[in-house]
Parts: structure tokens; C-alpha cells; sequence
């Protein structure tokens, strides 16, 4: 492990759990502090985009200061003592980040009570920390309330074994949000927000497991967010991001293909198939949801009212069955088992994991495209069960496209994405036309709302000619683009 870095797992769970986990935990030298951290930035969040965080932390009477940058489970980590409130803009890389003459100012603070233990486990000298507290800027605050597991000599494997033992004691959902960027959603206003993908960036010279890992940790980010919410304030947009995030997480593990070989792979897709279908009733059912309240006025009333009811009463329940998946014991293995494999997983030492990621890029781009391009030539006269095959070919090329935007700018692939994404849209309403029936029929409906359903139904599946042409006209059009890897 290098010196100037931090290996690292976190755990959000509830504050009751916090002396299960405690108790749970292998013996060590206990402590108890008061942690009291001012963050800082630039008034223009210059260390926030590097992705990068500077705090001041003060506990039993010391300074340190500490700089962050990084993702994953290794992250770089540079501190220091320092006498005052300040921090020293000269610490590691802090100038090359920081333009000259910029300003550091208070962010937000945070303040916890921290119960740490330094352990021993299978080998490994680790630091159990348990956090309770909460981030604050002005007015706003944020409660914190959480487990992290600090490798401090040894191999990262005992970190995800000894969380899985101390999982057996109370429910621990992976976190993959540091202190510091809650802050950072605080100072944007952006708490208790569906989280959408986030931009990753590439570098043609990394390898094709730093990118795979990079774009992995943003689905796995997208969907612990997403599921944290959905327990506490679930919506539509949420259920719908975090289906977004489990999709680009499936399409990343297809496109990087044999790269990613391993004995844990296949339950690993497995498992994630299962979590992407726990979520497709409630979406069918938000959708059907929104056609109604656009559905002709002339329908019966009524009936209307009673349909409307039915679908409710359905998403309710649906609701409750998807926040149920996202605090089950099968929901938090998977993401830890995800994690663990996706740092850690014997695939990294396949022959193509230590390649170059730009040449494996414009191959993995090629294979997309000739998917789409041979699943769309008959798009025209395709019936349901192709124009679904299409749907999912054109998905996986247009996460595949926003993964890798970085490597060729958003001005090259702006164009590619815009044709492609006018595909989708036509693909999706012919979609949501084809399920419409299967799930109306899956509904108790009185007569008179089963009667409303069917006339709306008919109104819907009206419009496939129309769809289909507009289809065929997207897909002629991103047939005749030359693709932006190779403009």
C-alpha cells in the first residue's frame, strides 16, 4: 500500500446498529473522540471538480489537514499537521489544483462522535471507525450515521470479509459517498435528489480495468444512491435511476466481455438480472400511469376514475414490494459482492485487463454499432420481440457511447448521441405500447375500468404504424452518421 494512499470501505447504516457492529467486531485498542472538519474550496469549487476534497479536522486539541483525491477503494490521501485554522496551500498536489491567486474558503463542516477500534483480521491491521453526526452549511445539515473499515497493512480481501461478518450483525448498505461529497450536494441544494450517471472520466492511456472499474463505480454509485432513497422517499425518478444505474452497470460487465472472465461472473450477472426485474413492474406500471393522465377526455369518466384507482392502488404496493428488495439481506450482498469483485476479482489479472483502454474502446464501440445496424435492418416491418431486441442493442451502444465520452470530447459524440437517442425514444414508445396489455392484464379491474382500459389501449396501439415509421426514419439517419470514434 503507498504511503500517500487510503484504502477504504464504508457503511451506511441505522444508529441503533451502530453497538451491534461494535460488538460484532474482532477485539482491539478502542478510542472515542469528537471529530470537527472544515471543508474547503475555491469560490469557484475548482478541488470539488478534480474530484478532489481538502478538509481541517480538530480532535483532543490537534490540527491535521488532509487532501483527498480519488475514487474507489484506494484513494489518495495527503495530510499534515498545521498549527492554525487555515489550511496550507501547500500541501501535495493542492497548487496544481488550486489556480493561482484562488482563494480557500469554508465549505460546510462536519461534526461526529467517532468510536474507532484497531483490530487484527485474517492477517490484516484494520481501523473500524463508527460516525454518528451530521453535515452543516448554514442553515442545511445532513445526518450522518455510518461504518468504515480502514486497511491499515494487508491485503483489501480482509476488508470485505470482515464487513461481511459484521453484516451478519446489523444491515450495512455499501456507501460509496464520501463526508466530503455529501458536503458538496449540500452546499448544490442537491440532498434527497434522485441520483442521475455522473460523467466519468477516461484517459485513452488507462487500462481497460482502470476504465471498466471507473465506470463500474459510477453505475454502483447511481444505484446505493438511488436504493438509500427509495427506502426513505421513494418516487418514480428514483425507482427509474436506479434501474438506469443497474442497466449501465449489466451493459458495462456485456461490453468489456471476456476481459471480465472469472469464476464469480456468472452469479454476479445473474444476480444483477434479478435486480433489474424486481424493478420492471413498478417502472411499467409508473409509465401506464403517466399515459392515463394524458388519455382522451371523451373516455368514460367513471371508468376512467375507477382505472385510475386500480393503477394506483398497484403502484403502492409495487412501491413497497421495490423498497423491500432495496433493504433486503440479498440486495446489500450483492452490492458488497459487486464491490468486492469489481476491486479485487481475479479478472484483473486476465491478459487484455492490463491493456491499453483506447484501442479496446473503438473495438468495443464497433461491436455496439454492428449489433444496432443488424438488429435495425428490417426495422420497417419488425415485429414486437425485434423492435425490443433493437431497443436493448441501441441502450447498450448509447451508455457504452456515454461512458467513453471523455476519450473524444462531447462535442464529437454530442451529434452521434443526439440520433441515437431519437431512436431510443421511438423505441421506447413502441415498447411501452407492447406492454401495456400484458400489465393491464394483470390488474383487478371493474368492468367499467376495464372497459376504459381497453378503448385506451386501442387508442395506444393506433399509433404503432405511426412510431414505427418514425423509427425507421431514426434508424436510416444514424445509419448514414460516421460514428464519432472514427470522425
Amino acid at each position: 500500500m503507498a504511503e500517500d494512499q487510503e484504502v477504504e470501505l464504508k457503511f451506511a447504516c441505522g444508529p441503533d446498529d451502530l453497538a451491534a457492529v461494535l460488538a460484532a467486531a474482532p477485539p482491539g485498542d478502542d478510542d472515542t473522540a469528537e471529530l470537527i472538519s472544515v471543508y474547503f474550496d475555491t469560490p469557484d469549487l475548482d478541488l470539488q471538480k478534480a474530484g478532489a476534497s481538502l478538509r481541517v479536522r480538530e480532535s483532543k486539541g490537534r490540527r491535521v489537514q488532509t487532501l483527498k483525491r480519488g475514487e474507489g477503494l484506494a484513494r489518495e490521501e495527503h495530510e499534515a499537521p498545521i498549527e492554525g485554522l487555515a489550511p496550507d496551500p501547500n500541501l501535495g498536489p493542492l497548487p496544481k489544483l488550486v489556480p493561482a491567486g484562488a482563494a480557500l474558503k469554508p465549505a460546510f463542516n462536519v461534526r461526529v462522535q467517532r468510536r474507532q477500534r484497531r483490530l487484527k483480521f485474517q492477517g490484516a491491521e484494520i481501523e473500524l471507525a463508527l460516525d454518528q453526526g451530521e453535515v452543516v452549511r448554514g442553515r442545511r445539515r445532513t445526518p450522518i450515521c455510518e461504518v468504515e473499515l480502514e486497511l491499515k497493512s494487508g491485503e483489501p480481501q480482509a476488508l470485505f470479509a470482515l464487513a461481511r461478518e459484521l453484516a451478519k450483525a446489523a444491515p450495512l448498505h455499501i456507501a460509496f459517498d464520501s463526508k466530503a461529497a455529501r458536503g458538496q450536494a449540500l452546499v448544490a441544494g442537491e440532498t434527497g435528489e434522485a441520483q442521475h450517471s455522473r460523467d466519468v472520466r477516461l484517459k485513452g492511456k488507462d487500462t481497460v480495468a482502470e476504465a471498466f472499474q471507473a465506470i463500474a463505480r459510477a453505475a454502483l454509485g447511481q444505484i446505493a444512491a438511488n436504493a438509500a432513497l427509495l427506502r426513505t422517499r421513494p418516487s418514480p425518478e428514483v425507482v427509474h435511476q436506479l434501474r438506469v444505474g443497474a442497466r449501465r452497470l449489466r451493459s458495462t460487465v456485456s461490453t468489456f466481455g471476456d476481459v471480465l472472465a472469472d469464476p464469480q461472473l456468472p452469479r454476479l450477472k445473474e444476480e444483477l438480472r434479478w435486480l433489474s426485474r424486481a424493478y420492471d413492474r413498478i417502472r411499467n406500471l409508473d409509465v401506464y400511469a403517466e399515459t392515463l393522465d394524458q388519455a382522451d377526455h371523451d373516455l368514460s369518466a367513471g371508468g376512467l376514475a375507477a382505472l385510475h384507482k386500480a393503477v394506483q392502488t398497484a403502484r403502492s404496493r409495487a412501491r413497497r414490494e421495490v423498497a423491500q428488495v432495496a433493504d433486503s439481506d440479498r440486495f446489500r450482498a450483492l452490492m458488497l459482492d459487486l464491490t468486492a469483485w469489481m476491486e479485487t476479482g481475479e479478472w484483473r489479472d486476465n491478459e487484455d485487463a492490463g491493456k491499453a483502454f483506447g484501442p479496446f474502446a473503438k473495438v468495443a464501440l464497433d461491436q455496439r454499432r454492428k449489433t444496432v445496424m443488424k438488429k435495425g435492418r428490417h426495422v420497417a416491418d419488425a415485429a414486437d420481440e425485434q423492435l425490443h431486441e433493437l431497443r436493448i442493442a441501441a441502450k447498450k451502444l448509447r451508455y457504452a457511447s456515454d461512458a467513453f465520452t471523455s476519450l473524444y470530447g462531447k462535442r464529437d459524440v454530442g451529434g452521434f448521441a443526439g440520433l441515437l437517442k431519437a431512436l431510443q425514444t421511438e423505441l421506447g414508445e413502441l415498447n411501452d405500447i407492447a406492454t401495456a396489455g400484458p400489465l393491464v392484464e394483470s390488474l383487478p379491474l371493474a368492468p367499467d375500468a376495464a372497459l376504459v382500459a381497453g378503448e385506451q389501449l386501442g387508442e395506444r396501439r393506433a399509433e404503432r404504424k405511426k412510431r414505427v415509421r418514425r423509427a425507421a426514419k431514426a434508424f436510416g439517419k444514424l445509419a448514414d452518421c460516421t460514428p464519432f470514434w472514427h470522425a
